[in-house]
């Protein structure tokens, strides 16, 4: 196998023994076909059926195929950034391993990544094989993505994606941010992003392994992209504004209640409900203005405080 290959796939996988032999024979038969040089990184997030010792013994009779094997399910994003770290390929392609995305749409996703020069390609299932209670919060999801990160696709979640390589090297997943890669890649400047409408094939084998509280964490998910992209390197622009303004609000409040009692003298000033208003506006005003303080002071003494990508250097030494 070359050093450098054409096309790495990434395959997470939770307890797929069953398709993985009929999968991996698909992606060597498209690669073949098409005369790329290519390797396979599967990557077991904890199975507890045979799927490992198949890919042990699929990796005997086909050396592309790779494997990592984690102790215990970590989720999609983990094994999607194991994979990530080790793959070598120009052009790296994600699929599910289900066998619900088809290999057929390599060599196409791969084409509009080297000629059109996109960054990053994502599936379209515009036809899906799901029940309602999964494409209706599908559709909401994609829609809340679409407006709040200002990319106009319409399947974030679709498994099937291709990026450059230096794309996923730039990207950090955690938690479930899998959902949010092109997101991340918009943010670390990649903004060359395209879709392409890609078949969705029913499940052939096994049950879904997603169920609805994936939307919910997808939105806390969504939320902590919006703040870390904006004000991760500053969070005092984020929590001092908020914080200056219910002060002040709740410092105008305590004014007025001050000339008034001074004016109309004869009652208490905690006897009315808006003192305890302009008491809690100030609290929170403070709390929110210190929690600012304290994130410039961590970032400060952060080593990745000044961890910026560069795309190009012009006759400098890269050290």
């Amino acid at each position: 196998m070359p050093d450098k290959l054409d096309i790495s796939v990434v395959i997470p996988l939770f307890n797929e023994d069953e398709s993985l032999p009929e999968l991996t024979d698909w992606i060597h038969r498209v690669m073949v076909e098409h005369h790329f040089s290519y390797e396979v990184i599967l990557i077991d997030d904890g199975s507890k059926d045979k799927s490992w010792e198949v890919i042990d013994r699929l990796s005997l009779a086909n050396p592309n195929l790779k494997g990592i094997r984690f102790r215990r399910n970590y989720g999609k994003s983990a094994a999607l950034y194991e994979g990530f770290e080790v793959a070598s390929g120009d052009v790296v392609i994600t699929m599910d391993a289900d066998l619900q995305d088809s290999p057929d749409e390599i060599p196409e996703l791969y084409r509009m990544i080297m000629q059109d020069d996109f960054d990053l390609v994502s599936g379209w299932k515009q036809k899906r094989y799901d029940p309602l209670s999964k494409t209706i919060p599908t559709k909401l999801f994609n829609l809340a993505t679409r407006k709040m990160s200002g990319i106009e696709l319409n399947d974030f979640n679709c498994g099937l994606k291709s990026y450059k390589n230096e794309v996923i090297k730039s990207v950090e997943l955690f938690g479930e941010m899998h959902r949010y890669i092109p997101v991340l890649a918009k943010q670390a400047g990649f903004s060359k992003i395209g879709e392409k409408v890609v078949e969705h094939r029913a499940r052939k084998y096994g049950t879904t392994k997603f169920g609805l509280e994936r939307f919910v964490n997808g939105f806390l998910d969504l939320m902590s992209i919006f703040f870390l992209t904006r004000f991760g390197k500053r969070p005092m622009h984020f929590f001092g504004p908020i914080g200056i303004l219910l002060f002040i609000l709740g410092f105008i409040i305590a004014s007025y209640l001050a000339v008034d009692k001074i004016a109309f003298a004869g009652y208490k000033m905690t006897e009315k409900p808006i003192f305890y208003l302009g008491l809690l506006c100030m609290i929170l005003g403070t709390q929110l203005f210190l929690t600012g303080f304290l994130g410039e002071l961590v970032l400060r003494n952060s080593s990745e405080r000044n961890n910026y990508l560069i795309r190009q250097r012009l006759r400098l030494d890269d050290k």
